[in-house]
Formats: structure tokens, C-alpha cells, sequence
């Protein structure tokens, strides 16, 4: 398998420059473009793992350096900036677009990407962009939350999503649907149902039209006024079309449902609710959308807004469906998130295991990086899985030109080296492109307990420090030279500073980590050096000990 060194040698140093560690997962595919067979994998499988781990053990400046003598064989691919595709409709005026979340819950990285579009094509066409809060009472299965108002405000301006006006809020405005709910009737476009979902749901399939579409204006008028005064579940108020309709699903679709559960802003003052399809059609023509961009899930809403449109002699909006986008790797679950909030699973929505906007803000992710992400993603039409990854890489791309560099290792033991030299300090770059340097005083030397058993016997270097080759079966090692010789390095920490990181699973990660870190404030964000990307959370106190806590961000 000689023949593929090289090429694998090439992947894994590219796998790694843009990623932070190589993984020999993704390498594999790229040696059939080089003429590998299927029958030779079980045999070269070893050769990939033994270069992803001497690669892995490099610092990435190394890994730059080394990179350059395998430019002709695979190049990084370069950065090309992405713009967003033209909108329909746009010559001529400024556009309006609308944000719409329902507050569930917090945004989270999924639903996050259809209100950072909206934001990006305003801010495009120098047209507007409002804020509407969602929330019409929704279901039992789904009910509003009343914290996720403020939720979703500090998310939307953390993502530098800008609304023109004050907030809307749909609950203040069920005077305005009742308005026009009524004028359906008169024109005999609705009618009061007393069916159940059952009995309807068979007409649908059935194709048969409910007796209750039968009764005269007049007393569906009535009916729609009595309403107001039913229990829940026992009217509604439909939409008139045609029961051939190709859809079932769109044959007689309900605009106005009974709910008696109190609303967390208006609490019992409405008892008759609409539909998203039925507040839709009127707010985007009373508000003068021209565009709305909204996922595949809505096309069925979409059609029933056109209908009632088209009722009124209403102008259409141009309606832009995207594919949904899932990420590789994490479940995102606005509803179990909940529950696990509620049951005190997880600390609060910005649990690392939520992925909502809160959490990501906490672990270190730029809002940059995800407009970046979103832009990248685009518009696209049909649903898609993108790597989170990706998100890392961008996210990585961005903090790596100022994160500063720091050391932590976890569970530590005391190196005694013999003929060291007679150093009080060392001075450390805070950043490999920066001139600026931190002093370290060299009190004693620890290094993780994993390194040493991994490298028992083996001459290593300690990083920016000197060689050493360590003494198996002893927690000791002697200087082999000061000079940067090509062998593996590892992380070294001189003062015992107690850290501990969170990682995603929420997990705690803990060790010591070095002074520099004490003058850190709250917010930074740092990579400890061969472990990843941190953000300083906050500092604790435990038996008379600081504890310094990090949330991991990424490798």
C-alpha cells in the first residue's frame, strides 16, 4: 500500500488544516479518485490510522508547513464568497419580508436559518423586515411558553436579525380576524361546522360535503356569533372548497378552532382562535408582505392563504419554499427539549443539548459563523444534511485569527526531568500570527496521564519548551535537547489552576490549566492548544478552591 502514502498523507494533512484532527473516516472515500480498490480497504485501513494519528499530533502551524509538499497532489479548497440568488419581483420596490416564530421555545439552530434568510435578502434590497410573534394559541401537544417571548427577542438580536416598528403580536390582533372571518361568511366562502374531526375527516376522504355547509348565510352568521359561547371541540370554522379538490388535505381546511386554555399574554379573554393559514392570509395583505420565504412543510398553508386571496381580489405575495435542512450528527427537538427543561434534565434552554441559539452563544459560536453557515446553505429547494461540521469549520475559520492560546490538561501528573535547564520562566506566543508573548514561571512541569502512557519510553517534545524522553514505569524524564526536532508534541501545564470544560453532552472535563487564565474575562473565547476551542463561563468556589469553568465550542 505504498503507493498511497503520499495520497493519504495529503488528505489527512487537508482533513486536518481544515477541521482541527483528522478523521480516517473521510479519507477512505477520497483514495478511489486515486485508483484505490474495494478489496484493498481492509489492508490500508491500518496505514490511514497510523498517519491520522502522527498528524493529529502536530500543532496546525505544523501542519500548514508540512502541507506545502503535497500541494500537487490536493490543494484546501479556496474560499469562493457565495452570494444569495435573486428573488422574484423585487425591480422596482422595496421589498417586506416577516419573521414568524411561535414561542414554543427558543430558537434553536434549525428554525433559526429561515429568519437569518429573511434578515439577509432585507438587508439585500434595502427593504424592511417585521417581527411577528406567532402566537395563536396553538395546541395542547404544542402550547406556548411564556419565557420564550424574551427568548426569542435575545436571539433575534444576537443573531443581528434587524425588524423595522415594534413587535406584532397575533394575539392582540383576534379583533382584525374576527373581522374578516365574518366577511368569509358573507360571501358564503365559510360556514360553522359541528362535526367532529372524525365525521370530517371522512367527508374529506370521502369527498362528500358536511350538511352543516348547507345552512344560509344568514344562519351561518348566527352560528359563527354562538360560537363565541360553545365549549372546545364542539365548532369550527371552515373554509368553502371544492370537496374534489386533488388534496384531501385541502378540501374545507378549518380557519377558526374553539380553545378554553388560558394564553400566557391575553390569558381567557379569547376563546375563538384562527388557524396560521387564516391569520396569515390577512396580516400578509394588511401588512403588505410582498415576500415570504417559509419551509416545504407549508406549502399546504401556502395554497389556502392564495385561496382566500383570491376571495378577496387580494394581490398574491411571491411565496418562497425551502427545503428543510437537517444536521448531520445532533437531534434537534424544540418539544423534548422542553420536557427535559421542565423535568430538570437539563439546566435551561441553554443546555448544550437543546442546540438552541442560547446554547451556542454560550459555547462559543459567533453569530457570524451562523449567518455564514445559513448564507452558504442558501436557498434550497429540496430538504438537505448538512454536517455540523461545517458550522465548526466556519466558526473555527473566524476565532482562530484571534483566539489566544493557553495550556489545560486533565488528569495530571507531576513530571520530575532530569538535567533541565536552570529556567525561572519562559515566554509563550499568546497567538502563532502575533508578536505578543505571556510569561510563564516554571515551577514544576504536569502533563496528562494519558500522554504519558501513550509516549512511555518515547522522546517528546513539550510544547515551546524543550525535548524530553520519558522513563517508563516512572513518572519521571530526562532533557534529550532544547532544539524543535520533527516528533510528537504534547501539552504541558506549570501552575495547577483547577478547570473544568463542559462538553456537548454535558459532561464535565476537569484538570488544571495554566495563570494565564485567571486574568480572563467572562465571555472570552480561547483554545487551549491541542484540545480546542473554549469560552470562559464563570469561576466557582468548592472547599476553599477557584474552579475556572470552559464550555467546549469545537475542535
Amino acid at each position: 500500500m505504498t503507493q498511497f502514502k503520499k495520497e493519504i498523507k495529503a488528505y489527512v494533512l487537508k482533513n486536518a488544516l481544515e477541521f482541527g484532527k483528522a478523521d480516517p473516516g473521510k479519507i477512505l472515500p477520497k483514495l478511489f479518485q486515486h485508483g484505490l480498490k474495494k478489496e484493498e480497504i481492509k489492508e490500508i485501513m491500518p496505514e490511514i490510522q497510523k498517519i491520522v494519528d502522527e498528524i493529529n499530533a502536530l500543532s496546525q502551524e505544523e501542519r500548514q508547513l508540512l502541507f506545502a509538499n503535497y500541494e500537487n497532489i490536493v490543494k484546501i479548497k479556496e474560499e469562493k464568497p457565495r452570494d444569495l440568488p435573486e428573488l422574484p419581483k423585487t425591480k422596482g420596490k422595496k421589498p417586506v419580508f416577516r419573521v414568524a416564530p411561535f414561542p414554543s421555545g427558543a430558537l434553536h439552530l434549525g428554525n433559526a436559518k429561515t429568519f437569518i434568510l429573511n434578515a439577509l435578502y432585507a438587508k439585500k434590497y434595502k427593504g424592511k423586515l417585521l417581527l411577528v410573534i406567532d402566537d395563536t394559541i396553538g395546541s395542547a401537544e404544542k402550547p406556548i411558553e411564556k419565557e420564550s417571548y424574551n427568548l426569542i427577542e435575545y436571539a433575534l438580536a444576537w443573531l443581528g436579525v434587524k425588524h423595522v416598528g415594534k413587535i406584532i403580536y397575533k394575539s392582540d390582533r383576534l379583533r382584525t380576524y374576527y373581522q374578516y372571518a365574518k366577511k368569509l361568511i358573507e360571501k358564503d366562502k365559510a360556514y360553522v361546522c359541528y362535526c367532529t374531526q372524525e365525521e370530517m375527516k371522512e367527508n374529506r376522504i370521502k369527498g362528500i360535503e358536511c350538511s352543516c355547509r348547507q345552512f344560509p348565510i344568514k344562519i351561518q352568521l348566527k352560528r359563527w356569533k354562538e360560537m363565541f359561547k360553545m365549549k372546545e371541540g364542539q365548532a369550527t370554522l371552515r373554509i368553502k372548497t371544492d370537496m374534489n379538490h386533488s388534496n384531501p388535505a385541502f378540501r374545507d381546511r378549518v380557519l377558526f378552532k374553539i380553545s378554553q386554555r388560558p394564553h400566557p399574554r391575553v390569558r381567557k379573554k379569547y376563546r375563538v382562535w384562527p388557524t396560521l393559514e387564516m391569520s396569515w392570509a390577512i396580516d400578509d395583505h394588511l401588512l403588505k408582505i410582498t415576500h415570504i420565504i417559509r419551509g416545504n412543510d407549508l406549502m399546504i398553508e401556502s395554497d389556502v392563504e392564495r385561496y382566500i386571496w383570491d376571495i378577496f381580489r387580494w394581490p398574491h405575495p411571491e411565496i418562497i419554499h425551502t427545503g428543510l435542512v437537517q444536521i448531520e450528527g445532533i437531534k434537534i427537538s424544540k418539544s423534548k427539549a422542553q420536557k427535559e427543561i421542565r423535568s430538570g434534565e437539563y439546566i435551561g434552554w441553554d443546555d448544550p443539548r437543546t442546540w438552541s441559539i442560547q446554547s451556542l452563544a454560550r459555547r462559543g459560536i459567533t453569530p457570524e459563523a451562523i449567518e455564514k453557515f445559513v448564507k452558504e446553505i442558501g436557498i434550497n429547494k429540496q430538504d438537505i444534511i448538512v454536517p455540523i461540521d461545517s458550522l465548526y469549520a466556519i466558526n473555527r475559520s473566524l476565532s482562530d485569527a484571534i483566539a489566544p492560546r493557553y495550556s489545560f490538561i486533565s488528569n495530571p501528573i507531576k513530571l520530575d526531568i532530569t538535567n533541565k535547564p536552570d529556567w525561572k520562566t519562559i515566554e509563550i506566543p499568546i497567538h502563532p500570527d502575533k508578536p505578543e508573548k505571556r510569561k510563564i514561571s516554571l515551577n514544576n512541569i504536569y502533563i496528562s496521564q494519558a500522554d504519558f502512557n501513550k509516549f512511555e519510553s518515547e522522546e517528546i517534545r513539550l510544547l515551546h519548551l524543550y525535548n524530553i524522553k520519558l522513563n517508563k514505569n516512572a513518572q519521571t524524564a530526562e532533557l534529550t535537547s532544547i532544539d524543535n526536532k520533527n516528533i510528537p508534541k504534547i501539552n504541558w501545564v506549570s501552575d495547577k489552576l483547577k478547570a473544568r470544560i463542559l462538553m456537548p453532552d454535558t459532561t464535565w472535563i476537569e484538570g488544571i490549566a495554566d495563570s494565564g487564565i485567571s486574568k480572563l474575562t467572562k465571555g472570552a473565547i480561547l483554545q487551549f492548544e491541542r484540545f480546542g476551542f473554549v469560552k470562559y463561563d464563570k469561576k466557582t468556589h468548592s472547599k476553599n478552591e477557584v474552579i475556572y469553568e470552559f464550555w467546549f465550542t469545537h475542535k
